[in-house]
């Protein structure tokens, strides 16, 4: 029997929730429709739709109307609702995952003979 520690389904986990996927493509494009935003996250419309009211109705973001389109802003200073994470900025976060995904890399750290950066800590990307 399949549950969702064996199986199909064990593969297809990622890290990020449709939630924090709307947000970061709201901080990438505050003036994106919704259907853009669906297509961009692999999500319906009204999936989205129901996301942006989510996170409008707790404070994560305002919309307010641009002649015929909604504008987006993210609230400054909102934070993580899970106590892990609480206490800390979204800010961080989407300034990481909104910028370029081509950007270029941060300088590599000094690496010792073996190719391993000193210290024995790979860098992150």
């Amino acid at each position: 029997m399949e549950n969702e520690h064996t199986g199909s389904r064990r593969n297809h986990w990622t890290f990020l929730t449709n939630h924090a996927r709307v947000l970061v493509a709201i901080s990438r494009d505050p003036g994106a429709r919704l259907r853009d935003i669906a297509a961009d996250c692999d999500l319906t419309e009204r999936t989205v739709q129901a996301i942006v009211t989510d996170l409008e109705t707790d404070g994560y973001l305002t919309r307010t109307r641009d002649g015929r389109r909604n504008r987006y802003a993210i609230a400054p200073g909102a934070r993580f609702r899970h106590p892990a994470e609480a206490g800390r900025e979204i800010a961080g976060l989407l300034a990481y995952l909104a910028g370029p995904p081509d950007s270029p890399r941060a300088p590599a750290a000094a690496e010792s003979a073996n190719g391993v950066p000193d210290g024995g800590a790979l860098p992150l990307p």
